[in-house]
């Protein structure tokens, strides 16, 4: 990989951390106190979907119809509103191996750091808040930027480069990820993947869903 490469976008959940929960338990505290509900989004939705998706899937199959405007805006702040407090809650909540060690040294090294996931961008925060992950990242693209993860990581990207203060051609970021979607997302804005089976996904599933390096862990550093 050429070090023409600028700008570096990491996806979150299962890439940076591991919120133990927290994210599936915000979900079910909010649909329980509007609806009575303990909805469990993992028996409607995958990993990778972004936050809207992920409530509007979930309220369709719960509440067989789909929610009106003000009322899904209504639980998408309630579930927001539990996320603090399930993050920090959280006993299984981790930082993923690598992580603590290499956003720094990237960040000396010159490249500007940014997050691009499906998370609403206060999730996103609040998520990365109890481990202090927060100060590596000036940027995003966002779940309630868009819910295409295409479309979110060219907005990442736009960011980036106001950030920088030029332009910023896709050939010079990558994206790091631990999902398909993550490489759908990179591909769609035409920026390259690393792929990091930390998570939910193996290394040859990663390899199979298109992403152009695969490693095990960010134990092992990024292909610079």
């Amino acid at each position: 990989m050429s070090r023409t490469i600028v700008v570096i976008l990491f996806d979150i959940d299962g890439t940076l951390i591991i919120s133990g929960g927290a994210g599936a338990a915000s979900w079910r505290l909010a649909f329980d106190e509007l609806y009575g509900i303990p909805a469990d989004i993992g028996e409607f939705t995958d990993t990778g979907m972004t936050d809207p998706d992920v409530g509007r899937l979930t309220f369709e199959a719960v509440l067989h119809r789909e929610p009106e405007g003000d009322e899904f805006a209504k639980l998408l702040e309630r579930r927001l509103h539990y996320l603090h407090r399930t993050a920090a809650d959280s006993k299984d909540y981790r930082v993923l191996p690598g992580v603590e060690e290499l956003l720094p040294k990237l960040l000396h090294d010159g490249y500007l750091l940014g997050i691009v996931t499906g998370n609403l961008e206060a999730a996103a925060h609040i998520k990365l808040y109890r481990s202090g992950l927060n100060r590596y990242f000036s940027f995003g693209g966002y779940g309630s930027d868009s819910t295409d993860r295409v479309e979110l990581t060219r907005i990442a990207l736009e960011r980036g480069a106001l950030v920088y203060g030029a332009p910023l051609p896709p050939e010079q970021a990558i994206v790091v990820g631990d999902t398909p979607h993550d490489v759908e997302g990179a591909h769609g804005a035409d920026l390259k993947c690393v792929g990091v089976a930390s998570h939910n996904f193996t290394a040859d599933q990663l390899r199979e869903g298109g992403a152009d390096w695969v490693i095990n862990s960010l134990t092992e550093g990024l292909p610079l």
